[in-house]
């Protein structure tokens, strides 16, 4: 059994454990289907739902809504908006804060699946800051403690709010305060690590009789890393079937591969070896079934992070149909992420042998080797004292790589409202927001510096330098002064700017109603928006001259888009109690962008409630969305994506079969050497060692100026049921389905590979541009010229699948406390996706990427066709305690051409409870445990002896390319265990 730290000891103590009840994603005093309305205003209780600008008192409309209250933040103990909001059915996770290898420091919303630039966020129904050229929203930068509710809003809305809108708008509204509220939280994790506090801070008060209000608020947040060296799971990179404890190839004594044309017989290099330097200067073959480096506990599981947060709004009303208000936002956000140390590749080295004999760096018998071999050499090789390799490290002297992001954020709104007359309402403001990241990095090498280091320099004697030359020819050789000539800091920034004006006129034409019903609503207005963002990489990452963190060249541009848009809804209305309501909405956008120019979008939707029992209802929505500044602008960047090299097939679970046929002659044509074609790896390796060396590529990924909109169609179809029989129960169900054309993608790089290489297999086709003079000597994707891998409009995405929400409270003739009675509280959100299906070539129905139940090389992020999130609450006066359970379907692998160790990922449940108390209404207590049972995805791992050496609590997926990740998909699956918190809110 698990000791638990001293510190999770005293928090545990403070949680109450009780029977556990099956529990929803909301807990409400009164549930019931809520449509995320605004507050409302003074216009006789009129209220504005997200997905529309129509004021109405019905809170109801044709779009199905899920709410998140207050509460839930509450009861779970989250301070973090993405903690709570990656939980909900209708979310797949994107970047967390366990995104550490890819991450950026920061956490976003992947609706649907569909990704996070489809997925509009606002906050009171207006834009947020975005922090980059993607034009993403960091969910870190909304402060939660200021929540009123979450609102999401199904399939496009484009016509209500323009771009972006594809997969739905997700609305967090803020409430405005009358008092002082001051509160703090600290959590910890039972192995007593990765401690997270937070203490805030909120004051709001009305004056001038109630003409005014305004609210200010501050915020600290800290949170400690957790490195994956921390727990068993991840302490070890997993690889391989049986999964064995396994690495990387770049090892910190170097490795060496010949690229010379002499004769490698009786040398280390023969039949495509590699050379090893074991022991100082002494070369001998490597082995890569245990010569492997475990870069995993250098890695974060979960990464620092350090946020202050300023900002306040208000509003005063200057004359009677003259309401002035504002905005203002401040957020500075520091969040590190940290690699192990560099691994640097350099082709194509003169190694200078006789020179590094005479230094000392390499022995007598590694010195024969290479003169044996520049002896064999001919043409200008031959006799020069100096041999052609390939230079491989990992460089443990420069330290792990650390990436510091510090961004700082504004935002600023001001805007007039108010009455024109009884009938109507206007409603026009200003937003400016600003976001500048500072990113450093350390720990990178200059490769043309470590290239000059390793081929010395000569003198004016025509002799090498001895002086000039670094050691790298086993671990820890290097000098503090070798390391330092190389070993550099880079540094990049990123500036990302947004400005809206908008103005809208809404309200409705008078008494004018159709039957007994309320009267026809409508909405106009025009927009205007402009969006330009900046990436600026230093010389060293700007030129390519870096190994460690990615490359990248320049990225600038930007665009602006006007736009007129309306909306009207016409209600009808029986003596009978019947309602009927047609809602419509369109907007027309004219974008400065010479390919997307002038679009429509629209929208018509219907309600129906025959009686007052039962409301069906129905959508159509035509939404588009115009290319990011990054899919349009971005100059050419690193990255490293994991894939099969069909040419390295070896019989293995990672090459597939051997080539053989038309695919073994376009290798060939490709660069690839006919010798090397079905070597057999190493025992346990599970990689060809020449061909494909490491499961991971480097690749070029770039914008294209010449994209064009993406446009969608959604349906969603849906009924809700408050019997009046049952009081307190309200059941909704909506089916949706959305499909996106001309969606912008970058086709990923497996299914750009298998393009090339096993459909086209022709190297004059526009599909293998990417991959021409690519491979090195070897035949393996070099890094000196590595695939190029671009975006265009190319694929089609469509998801369809049906939630359900479940609310129900009743009132309990008890009380545990002596009040008499007591309220039990019960909510359920729930999603079945039917289908997330892409076809990255939107001409070729025939090839489909299925990822509804499934994980794996394609798909990525597990995508489970059951999930939801429940809680039950008991509500007993000022006491409460609370239960949530959160499910996650299983999920199958999405590669049916190779098994895998796992080729299934169970279902997965968590259990959370809390207990919250409050004092005289003014102080409220809150503890609780997340994760209660300390559940965490188990798979057996064994060692290169094929013993189990770890049998439980062990995460998965080691075969999948994903080690830098914690062996799993740290942003679905819980990596942290059993988690406490405590929390304390006092109201003044």
């Amino acid at each position: 059994m698990t000791t638990i730290n001293k510190k999770a000891a005293l928090l545990a103590g403070t949680v109450i454990f009780g029977s556990l009840v099956a529990t929803p994603a909301v807990a409400q005093d009164a549930p019931a289907v809520q449509s995320g309305a605004d507050e409302a205003s003074d216009n006789d209780g009129l209220i504005v739902v997200t997905g529309s600008r129509i004021q109405r008192r019905n809170v109801e409309t044709s779009a199905p809504v899920a709410v998140v209250d207050a509460e839930e933040f509450e009861l779970s103990g989250t301070v973090n908006v993405e903690n709570v909001v990656n939980s909900l059915p209708q979310v797949v996770p994107g970047i967390t804060s366990f995104s550490n290898n890819p991450g950026n420091g920061t956490a976003s919303l992947n609706l649907r699946g569909l990704g996070a630039t489809r997925t509009l966020l606002l906050v009171n129904g207006r834009r947020w800051m975005f922090y980059d050229a993607n034009q993403l929203v960091d969910l870190n930068t909304i402060p939660q403690f200021l929540l009123d509710s979450v609102d999401v809003v199904t399939g496009g809305a484009s016509a209500v709010y323009g771009s972006d809108a594809l997969a739905g708008v997700v609305n967090f509204r803020l409430r405005e305060l009358d008092g002082a509220e001051v509160g703090g939280q600290y959590s910890l994790t039972e192995e007593g690590d990765g401690d997270r506090w937070q203490v805030h801070a909120a004051i709001g008060t009305d004056f001038d009789g109630g003409r005014g209000n305004v609210t200010v608020f501050g915020e600290y947040f800290n949170r400690e890393e957790i490195f994956q060296g921390a727990r068993g799971f991840s302490e070890f990179n997993l690889g391989g079937d049986p999964l064995v404890q396994g690495g990387s190839s770049f090892v910190p004594q170097s490795r060496i591969a010949y690229q010379g044309n002499g004769d490698v017989t009786d040398t280390v290099f023969a039949n495509n070896g590699n050379g090893f330097f074991g022991s100082p200067g002494d070369i001998r073959r490597y082995n890569g079934a245990t010569d492997f480096y475990n870069f995993a506990p250098a890695n974060y599981l979960q990464l620092p992070q350090e946020r202050y947060l300023l900002g306040g709004y208000g509003s005063y009303e200057i004359a009677d149909a003259v309401e002035l208000y504002g905005e203002v936002t401040y957020v500075n956000n520091k969040v590190d992420s940290e690699l192990a140390p560099t691994p640097v590749q350099v082709n194509n080295v003169n190694l200078p042998y006789e020179a590094l004999f005479d230094a000392g760096y390499i022995n007598q018998a590694t010195r024969d080797q290479f003169a044996a071999l520049d002896a064999s050499e001919t043409g200008a090789q031959a006799d020069d004292d100096r041999v052609l390799i390939q230079f491989n490290r990992r460089l443990l002297e420069g330290g792990s790589r650390s990436n510091q992001d510090e961004r700082n954020a504004f935002r600023i709104v001001g805007g007039l409202r108010g009455d024109i007359t009884d009938y109507l309402q206007y409603d026009a403001y200003y937003l400016y927001s600003r976001t500048r990241n500072a990113n450093i990095q350390q720990g990178n090498a200059s490769l043309s510096r470590l290239r000059a280091g390793l081929e010395g320099t000569e003198d004016a004697d025509g002799n090498i330098d001895l002086t000039s030359l670094i050691n790298p020819y086993g671990l820890n050789t290097l000098s503090d002064e070798q390391r330092d000539s190389f070993i550099i800091q880079a540094q990049n920034g990123d500036i990302s700017s947004l400005q809206v004006a908008s103005a809208v006129v809404s309200g409705t034409f008078g008494d004018f109603a159709l039957g007994v019903a309320e009267p026809v609503g409508f909405a106009v207005g025009g927009e205007y928006r402009e969006v330009s963002a900046r990436f600026i990489p230093d010389e060293f990452l700007a030129s390519g001259d870096v190994a460690g963190f990615n490359a990248g060249e320049p990225t600038q541009g930007g665009y602006n888009v006007n736009e007129v848009f309306a909306e009207i809804a016409i209600p009808f209305e029986t003596d009978s109690g019947m309602r009927f309501e047609v809602t419509g909405a369109g907007r027309y956008s004219d974008y400065s962008l010479e390919n997307v120019g002038g679009v429509w979008t629209y929208a018509g939707g219907v309600e129906f409630a025959p009686i007052p029992d039962i409301t069906l209802r129905g959508q159509y929505q035509r939404a588009v969305r115009a290319p990011n500044v990054n899919e349009l602008f971005q100059g050419s960047a690193v990255g490293f994506p994991g894939v099969v090299d069909p040419c390295a097939g070896n019989g293995t679970s990672v090459g597939g079969p051997t080539p053989t046929g038309a695919l073994r002659d376009f290798c060939i044509a490709n660069g690839v050497p006919a010798a090397n074609i079905g070597i057999v790896p190493p025992s346990g390796n599970g990689l060809n060692p020449v061909i494909q060396p490491d499961p991971q590529i480097q690749g070029l990924f770039g914008g294209n100026p010449n994209l064009f909109e993406e446009t969608s169609d959604s349906y969603t179809f849906g009924v809700v049921v408050q019997p009046q029989a049952i009081p307190g129960l309200t059941v909704t169900a909506d089916y949706f389905n959305i499909s996106i054309d001309d969606a912008i993608i970058v086709v990923p790089p497996q299914t750009a590979i298998e393009l090339c290489y096993l459909t086209v297999q022709d190297l004059n086709d526009p599909r293998c541009a990417g991959f021409v003079n690519t491979r090195d000597a070897n035949g393996a994707f070099t890094r000196d010229n590595p695939p190029q891998f671009g975006v265009a409009n190319v694929a089609s995405i469509e998801t369809s699948g049906i939630d359900l929400e479940v609310n129900y409270g009743l009132d309990l003739p008890f009380s545990a406390l002596g009040n008499g009675v007591s309220d039990l509280n019960l909510s359920f959100l729930g999603t079945w996706t039917e289908s997330n299906a892409l076809a990255p070539d939107q001409n070729d129905p025939d090839n489909v990427i299925e990822c509804a139940g499934q994980f794996g090389v394609e798909c990525g992020e597990p995508q489970a066709a059951f999930k939801w999130t429940a809680r039950a609450s008991y509500i007993d006066g000022p006491l409460t305690f609370s239960t949530r359970w959160r499910h996650l379907a299983a999920v199958d692998d999405d590669d049916p051409t190779t098994d895998y160790f796992v080729e299934r990922i169970g279902a997965y449940d968590l259990i959370d409870l809390t207990l919250s108390y409050d004092f005289m209404e003014t102080v409220t207590l809150t503890a609780g445990v997340r994760n209660l049972f300390d559940t965490l995805p188990t798979n057996p791992v064994f060692n290169a002896d094929g013993e189990v050496i770890n049998d439980t609590n062990t995460l998965l997926l080691g075969d999948r390319n994903n080690g830098e990740q914690a062996n799993t998909y740290p942003s679905t699956y819980d990596v942290l265990g059993r988690d406490f918190f405590a929390s304390v809110l006092v109201r003044f």
